[in-house]
């Protein structure tokens, strides 16, 4: 696999009008990433998402999608991505079935060919069991899942979604990150937007904030962590029996402080990066016995770095 990025975005700036959407913004996405594109509202993501798929064309500065500028070759580059908007429109009186063909169709694939990719996509989203249903009868999480199974028509080596989570209960939000988990083990490159970064935390391996056009951030989201807290804090949870467990925590290496989150069978953890980073604090806890549910960053201090690099930046 190249070293090379899927995407690469250098000094882009693009106007509407007299409104500056962009403002000189630069990133790269690796190959095989699962990367995050966070900003508040009307920060540019959208726009940047239709400069990259090729819905718009870059006024300055450069972009490459597979090692290509944007400029040169329109249709290699739309071959090889899928494009899922924020709004999508769907042919609401087909079925998933009809409704995936008819994009198979129109990628040019034989009958026999369409008949087993629509099963695919079917499979991997979980919808084979809905095929026959009409597409005006599926609740908006199934919908997501039918949009996401028509970009993934032509095998996309690229996928661009737009807030796909977003008017998702809880429980479809989480199957549709399973299924997005499961499509980059399969060796998608998947870039993702979202306005909350904590929805993002553990999913992307990287991430790249923006704000009011202009980029604040970009690269791994641990690297993220570190730039923005100068003591980590980890939360754990354990089962709800566990006892002593603030006890076993206290005089650990590297910890600082440990603050138990009240009625619930979890711990903050205050460290000392300079002595213990995270593998180190869960090889002591596992070390000490302790029944770990779940372990890892404080999700508040992700909101923190958000904040810190977006509004509070601008304003300081």
């Amino acid at each position: 696999m190249s070293d090379a990025p899927i995407i690469e975005i250098r000094n882009v700036t693009h106007l509407f009008k007299q409104h500056r959407a962009l403002d000189g913004i630069s990133f790269e996405v690796k190959p095989q990433s699962l990367h995050g594109f966070v900003g508040p509202n009307g920060a540019g993501k959208t726009t940047t998402l239709k400069l990259i798929c090729t819905l718009l064309k870059p006024q300055n500065g450069t972009i490459r999608v597979f090692g290509i500028d944007v400029r040169d070759n329109v249709k290699a580059i739309r071959r090889r991505l899928g494009y899922m908007p924020d709004h999508f429109s769907m042919y609401r009186q087909m079925t998933v079935f009809e409704y995936l063909d008819f994009f198979a169709a129109a990628y040019g694939f034989s009958l026999s060919d369409r008949t087993r990719i629509v099963g695919d996509v079917l499979a991997l989203t979980d919808m084979d069991g809905r095929k026959n249903d009409l597409i005006q009868g599926l609740s908006r999480g199934m919908q997501q899942r039918v949009s996401l199974a028509r970009v993934l028509v032509n095998d996309p080596q690229l996928l661009l979604l737009d807030e796909p989570a977003s008017g998702l209960d809880p429980r479809a939000r989480i199957e549709l990150m399973e299924i997005l988990r499961e499509l980059r083990r399969m060796g998608k490159t998947i870039f993702i937007s979202s306005h909350i970064l904590t929805e993002l935390a553990e999913l992307c391996d990287s991430v790249t904030i923006i704000d009011r056009g202009h980029t604040k951030f970009s690269g791994a989201m641990d690297e993220l962590l570190e730039r923005q807290t100068e003591t980590p804090i980890y939360r754990l949870r354990t089962e709800s029996a566990a006892e002593g467990v603030e006890q076993k925590l206290q005089p650990m290496t590297g910890v600082l402080n440990v603050d138990p989150v009240e009625g619930r069978a979890e711990f903050r953890i205050t460290t000392d990066p300079a002595t213990i980073d995270a593998n180190g604090l869960l090889h002591q806890i596992l070390s000490a016995e302790i029944p770990v549910v779940s372990f890892g960053r404080d999700q508040r201090h992700l909101n923190e770095a958000f904040m810190d690099l977006t509004e509070r930046g601008v304003r300081s």
